[in-house]
């Protein structure tokens, strides 16, 4: 859509010192936590630094103290990672409030037909059915 001007296609972008935009998220999938906004994107490359992790996909969800939270789900790469080691790693690469407070383990993620993950489905499904940790 072409407003004064300007194609709004969704995307967020940042420019480089160069002059050169690059697309870091969508704008439908920023969490807003506290004030503050959270790219899924960002949380995702951090978790899948973690050598247990095979796939993530982060979404937020409702959450009475914050607005909203950060959720993830995570396809295991090893059958013994455990939430609290990934939590765990998570506060040392992230700021606190980027950090994820659910945690939910999936042996794979919906994908659509080019093999993209379906964050909105995640999405809408964890706001289903949050969990009164957030």
């Amino acid at each position: 859509i072409i407003k004064n001007g300007w194609l709004h296609t969704g995307d967020i972008a940042v420019m480089d010192e160069e002059g050169f935009l690059r697309i870091v998220d969508r704008k439908k999938d920023m969490i807003l936590v506290s004030g503050f906004n959270v790219y899924p994107n960002e949380i995702e490359d951090v978790v899948m630094q973690h050598p247990g992790v095979q796939e993530v996909a982060a979404v937020g969800v409702p959450s009475g103290s914050s607005g909203e939270a950060v959720k993830i789900f995570v396809v295991k790469k090893d059958p013994s990672l455990t939430e609290e080691s990934l939590v765990t790693f998570c506060r040392r690469q992230l700021t606190g409030y980027k950090v994820p407070k659910l945690v939910e383990f999936r042996d794979e993620l919906p994908k659509s037909n080019v093999g993209k993950i379906l964050r909105r489905e995640l999405r809408d499904e964890a706001r289903g059915k949050v969990d009164n940790k957030a």
